[in-house]
């Protein structure tokens, strides 16, 4: 007999996302219900940029960084999976320029980390700030994003906080995981 399938709770997608990846570490600092004001730990990105459009932008950058946390790095040491995976465009969602990143573990310091084999990943220091984040369930499509992005900003602009040009996809699953279970987040640091 076949068992339905059941998709899990609100909470049991929470427990999963929360046991399986260290996430990047942030503080809520302002709860506004449309989104959240964070305080995000100074962290060290590895990241590969890509002329591609975003829809392949993370396919393309994966497997470098992937590689890199794989041993694929000077002391072939392997470095433990963090999420979210953040897309950035260098000229606008409709780009076909995208820097995509892999947050390494919380405490890391650019001494700390073994450098690339793979001249394409680039170790940069991010510092601590504070931004605005618009979390959604879905593919994380450019249509999607599009949208929150422009939600998030319309939100922040109504209770007056100034935000940078520069925005952020972040998306937390595996691309094997359901769509519709997919947890991603817009954000966009503060000016």
């Amino acid at each position: 007999m076949l068992a339905l399938f059941n998709p899990p709770t609100e909470l049991q997608i929470s427990e999963y996302d929360e046991n399986m990846t260290e996430r990047q570490k942030f503080t809520v600092l302002r709860d506004y219900g449309a989104f959240e004001l964070r305080n995000y730990e100074a962290c060290v990105i590895a990241e590969v940029q890509v002329s591609s459009d975003y829809a392949s932008a993370t396919s393309n950058a994966f497997q470098p960084l992937f590689r890199y946390i794989s041993k694929g790095n000077e002391r072939a040491q392997g470095i433990s999976m963090t999420a979210p995976v953040i897309s950035e465009s260098l000229t606008g969602v409709n780009s076909n320029q995208w820097k995509v990143a892999f947050v390494m573990p919380a405490g890391s310091t650019i001494g700390d980390m073994p450098n690339p084999n793979d001249t394409r990943v680039e170790l940069r220091p991010v510092s601590e700030e504070k931004c605005v984040a618009l979390s959604f369930r879905g593919r994380a499509t450019l249509n999607t994003c599009g949208k929150k992005i422009a939600e998030l900003r319309a939100a922040a602009a109504n209770v007056e906080i100034s935000l940078s040009s520069e925005t952020r996809i972040c998306r937390f699953d595996p691309p094997f995981k359901p769509g519709f279970m997919h947890y991603n987040e817009i954000v966009i640091p503060v000016a």
